[in-house]
């Protein structure tokens, strides 16, 4: 399991939260829950999160894409380069 927070910036922090299951979980493909948001002043800006009913998909301020998982070391990098090019 993963359950951190980091502080990027006087006003900005990222979330990181990552589950694994023994078995598939409810309505996915992979054993893995996860949450990841980076959030500036109060507002998540950048979201990956697969909740139930919906699926792997990601967030970019208002627009939700569906996103296709295929490791979490792929999750975690397609993250922080969605982090860094929100951030410039």
């Amino acid at each position: 399991m993963l359950d951190e927070r980091r502080v990027v910036a006087e006003n900005a922090f990222v979330e990181l939260v990552v589950w694994k299951f023994p078995k598939t979980v409810p309505g996915g493909a992979h054993r893995f829950k996860y949450r990841l948001a980076f959030v500036v002043n109060g507002q998540c800006v950048v979201r990956y999160d697969n909740e139930t009913g919906k699926g792997d998909h990601r967030h970019a301020g208002k627009r939700e894409m569906s996103y296709r998982f295929t490791t979490i070391e792929s999750l975690l990098t397609d993250f922080w380069n969605d982090v860094d090019r929100r951030r410039l």
